[in-house]
């Protein structure tokens, strides 16, 4: 089974793509946290797990946590955060 990992940082409007997004900035959120993340997994149908302790190696100093998604074979983890994406930014408005 696929595991992807899914870091706030993906969603981050405060960050350049350097800097770790993986979005447009349209899709992008101020401050994502892995709560939204792994509700937006949840809806799209697959497991999601949150890992608190976590840091993004990007931003080693912060403890934001990941997401660890299970169960998405059939999709690839560009596709996986575009729709991860448009499920934070709908529950926010």
């Amino acid at each position: 089974m696929v595991e992807n990992v899914i870091w706030p940082a993906y969603l981050d409007a405060s960050l350049s793509r350097a800097e770790g997004r993986r979005v447009s900035e349209d899709l992008a959120v101020e401050e994502p946290t892995v709560d939204e993340i792994a509700k937006s997994v949840q809806q799209i149908g697959y497991d999601a797990t949150i890992e608190r302790d976590k840091s993004y190696s990007r931003e080693h100093w912060a403890d934001r946590g990941r997401v660890v998604v299970r169960g998405a074979d059939d999709s690839s983890k560009n596709d996986l955060v575009q729709a991860v994406a448009a499920y934070v930014v709908a529950m926010r408005d």
